[in-house]
């Protein structure tokens, strides 16, 4: 069953999206977090069911994340989302510290990928259905440039700002 709940942020009205899972807190894995205005962000489907009492645990995690007193996040993740490269990706992006940054080159280096690699990682990143809690906000050019973000190039910077891990523009 595909479940749903909005949560207001400083980055707007956050769409949380999740399969009910047994063993996941609170009954629910996380399938979507979408940001207002993304590039390919969930919309609410036919069938889905508004649970905010589901995501509750999430929310209060994002509450807590957004003022800056929660720097890793424990989520259950839905299975089965993107491709076998697209989830190498994900899960090297997963690891990238709070209030750090790493470069798509880094990142591609990581899972075997280098050289022309590195714009397929920037493809799988763009595609990460898990804005904010997998965190790909923190993966910027060689150049210390932000890059691309689905989100928004300013709420890419907003939370860099959050983290204390502004890169130059």
């Amino acid at each position: 069953m595909t479940m749903y709940a909005t949560v207001d942020s400083p980055l707007g009205e956050l769409l949380l999206v999740g399969e009910a899972a047994s063993g996941a807190a609170g009954g629910v894995a996380l399938a979507s977090l979408s940001l207002p205005g993304q590039k390919g962000a969930a919309v609410v489907q036919d069938g889905w069911t508004h649970a905010p009492e589901a995501f509750t645990g999430i929310a209060a995690q994002l509450r807590e994340y957004f003022a800056g007193r929660l720097t890793r996040f424990d989520v259950a993740y839905a299975d089965g989302r993107g491709t076998d490269f697209q989830r190498r990706v994900w899960a090297a992006v997963d690891t990238v510290p709070y209030g750090e940054t790493v470069s798509y080159g880094q990142i591609a280096e990581r899972i075997g990928a280098p050289g022309a690699g590195v714009r397929a990682v920037g493809t799988a990143i763009g595609r990460n259905p898990l804005l904010v809690v997998r965190p790909c906000h923190r993966v910027i050019g060689a150049d210390g440039a932000l890059r691309g973000y689905a989100g928004g190039l300013e709420r890419k910077e907003q939370l860099l700002g959050l983290e204390g891990a502004l890169a130059v523009r």
